[in-house]
């Protein structure tokens, strides 16, 4: 900044204009964004037919047929016909052996347990929970609405909450900011809202009751103080503030 300070006032004119230029970029660019964001929604119409299925076949509504469960990892490629015969036999008498499952057990707790920024969030006492997990979608806002999408995961019937639905909205920002528009570069989220947990009496994981022995200034008597304090968790990402 020091450097453009000492310039002759005839070139500051024109960084002036350069300036002037870097808002418009900004201002198409955030035009780009905009339409960016209609192309998500447009296709989430196109994706949605899929992700039904994928939901039809974790929650055990829909069967795949063979041609559906056809796939040859590359690692496959070198084996041998013999060994690979070998294998689905070993397969084949390991299902005998075991309970036919229905669809895919646990499907979203095995998901969030491999992605990393996931797992860092999961507490083994949200496991349990987690296993309820029986969908997650995204909603985008309508066309012509402020930009801002919404985060649903769906529950089946369970012991900790009473919630069928836990839900997270984010609000956009696509637009320059006027006091320093050369810093945009695309969207940035505004603010986020989440939900209330109705939880079941002696379920929410996201407190803990912790006793603590404290002695009577007056009295010298020692009693236990029962208090409870927040508990990490999981289900914090839903804080409704």
């Amino acid at each position: 900044m020091a450097d453009i300070d000492n310039l002759p006032r005839v070139v500051k004119r024109r960084v002036n204009a350069l300036k002037n230029l870097q808002v418009k970029c900004a201002q198409i660019e955030a035009k780009f964004y905009e339409e960016v964001h209609d192309l998500e929604r447009k296709y989430a119409v196109l994706y949605q037919p899929l992700f039904d299925k994928q939901f039809e076949i974790i929650n055990a509504i829909y069967e795949p047929t063979e041609e559906e469960c056809e796939w040859k990892p590359d690692e496959e490629d070198e084996i041998s016909e013999e060994l690979k015969e070998k294998a689905k036999i070993e397969d084949e008498k390991k299902d005998e052996e075991k309970e036919d499952p229905k669809g895919i057990p646990e499907f979203w707790l095995i998901v969030f347990k491999n992605v990393d920024l996931l797992s860092d969030m999961v507490q083994e006492h949200d496991e349990p929970i987690l296993k309820h997990l029986k969908d997650i979608e995204v909603k985008f806002s309508d066309a012509g609405q402020p930009m801002s999408f919404v985060l649903e995961l769906h529950f089946e019937p369970n012991e900790y909450f009473t919630n069928e639905v836990l839900t997270k909205t984010y609000r956009m920002r696509s637009e320059p900011d006027d006091s320093d528009p050369f810093s945009f570069d695309g969207p940035v989220i505004m603010g986020c809202t989440g939900c209330q947990i109705d939880w079941k009496k002696g379920k929410n994981v996201t407190l803990k009751t912790i006793k603590k022995k404290q002695k009577h200034k007056g009295r010298g008597t020692v009693c236990t103080v029962t208090k409870t304090v927040s508990n990490d968790s999981f289900f914090n990402f839903f804080c409704p503030s």
